[in-house]
């Protein structure tokens, strides 16, 4: 160490599978991240290097130890307690997937496969060589989301949702000896505006479904031998016209099995707890966070905003923390733990320069999320900082906006206005 550096005290902790054995570093203030991560490294004497980044109260580390002590009033004698994570490697772009529409959503659920829902009302799916495996027309009108439902060797089934006001339940057959099929089982009929997304449960079992009427629809999954929803009452020519449609194998008219009521606004999204299936949750334009016991039916718990509409949701895998996009351009962090009714029980806000639509969170590592945003830009934060994000990439040479994002086994899908981009963000896990 240079005679005219100071050095600083310091104790590295970690929640990776690369723990340290406590003890106190002296530390030249003149180190940045590269040289905290090869002292990691070498103290690990890891066979392959593994990048670190650094967090330091929350925040993290951007420029040399000595900065960060000054910004924050931090003296010589203090011993900072520094935690270190697995740096996220440059995104690269894999392909693009161009579309003749809008694309609103974007799946990467299914191993081998991304599928897409646009605003031309189908749904695609494409491998991973940008081959278009099969396209369904499954709706007249816009697609709002699609989500997968289950899946074997040869099928799979989806459910899509749209500005027709309902959502439908679609099978797909892939076999390598014939051509691909498609086939709408069912319609899912209790909306009376556009329908703004549809999630289905881990199982399969259920959906469930919100619009901009302020409903919230539960669905199972079954399909049933006949209607459960009658058909609207029809003209001499429109009924002429559905005896003809009777004859082929139409889709069975589904009703809901309940329908949460507490928003006031739009719903802009629902989704089952990761954690407990009989636990939903939703955001809507009415400025809330709402969790919902599906099994009655009822609120349990809301998230009040000031004039913040939620645009998009997301919950991290262990069902504690949610995170909620707004068109105030910021994505707020609540702990769901809590049994505070306020804004106080949102712990982080995270700013954008734009709206940011959409958000996913990383498969293998909770802290990890992405947001698309209307700039045409996608980030990668880390949700122990709320500072800036870790890692920032444009899609479509950000002049288009970004509507969707996935974030599975290392790969990010982007849809939007530009159609489709696949990035590698991250490791691939198997």
């Amino acid at each position: 160490m240079d005679s005219n550096s100071t050095a600083q005290p310091v104790i590295f902790f970690t929640e990776t599978q690369y723990p340290l054995p406590s003890q106190k570093f002296l530390i030249p203030t003149a180190w940045r991240r590269y040289q905290l991560s090869q002292l990691v490294n070498k103290a690990l004497s890891l066979e392959k290097p593994v990048p670190f980044d650094f967090l330091v109260k929350g925040e993290i580390l951007r420029g040399t130890l000595s900065e960060w002590c000054a910004e924050n009033g931090v003296g010589e004698e203090e011993t900072l307690e520094i935690e270190y994570i697995e740096s996220v490697m440059p995104p690269q772009k894999i392909s693009d997937l161009p579309h003749e529409d809008w694309v609103s959503s974007v799946s990467c659920q299914l191993q081998g496969y991304l599928v897409t829902a646009s605003y031309d009302g189908q749904i695609r799916m494409f491998d991973y060589s940008k081959n278009l495996v099969t396209s369904t027309q499954v709706h007249s009108a816009p697609l709002s989301s699609v989500c997968l439902i289950s899946s074997d060797e040869t099928t799979y089934t989806f459910a899509s949702s749209s500005q027709d006001m309902t959502a439908h339940v679609t099978q797909v057959v892939l076999t390598s000896d014939v051509t691909p099929s498609s086939k709408v089982l069912a319609s899912l009929h209790l909306h009376t505006a556009s329908l703004s997304s549809v999630s289905s449960s881990i199982n399969g079992s259920n959906l469930l479904t919100s619009s901009w009427d302020g409903l919230i629809g539960l669905w199972d999954t079954t399909i049933p031998s006949t209607d459960e929803v009658p058909e609207p009452l029809l003209n001499e020519r429109d009924r002429k016209k559905r005896r003809r449609i009777e004859e082929t194998d139409k889709p069975k008219r589904k009703a809901p099995r309940n329908v949460l009521k507490s928003h006031t606004a739009r719903v802009s999204k629902s989704i089952f707890s990761p954690s407990n299936q009989t636990k939903a949750l939703s955001c809507g334009f009415d400025s809330t966070v709402r969790i919902w016991d599906t099994e009655y039916g009822v609120c349990e718990h809301t998230f009040t905003a000031s004039e913040r509409p939620f645009l998009d949701l997301a919950v991290t895998k262990d069902g504690t923390t949610a995170l909620a996009t707004s068109t105030d351009r910021t994505m707020t962090m609540y702990d769901l733990r809590t049994s505070s009714n306020s804004l106080t029980a949102s712990s982080a806000h995270f700013l954008h320069p734009s709206t940011p639509s959409c958000v996913a969170i990383g498969e293998t590592n909770s802290h990890q999320v992405v947001t698309g945003a209307y700039d045409g830009l996608v980030r990668v934060w880390d949700l122990r900082s709320t500072k800036g994000p870790v890692a920032t990439f444009k899609a479509w040479d950000g002049v288009k906006k970004v509507l969707s994002v996935d974030w599975k086994r290392g790969l990010v899908g982007v849809g939007g206005e530009g159609g489709v981009e696949v990035w590698r963000v991250g490791e691939e896990k198997s």
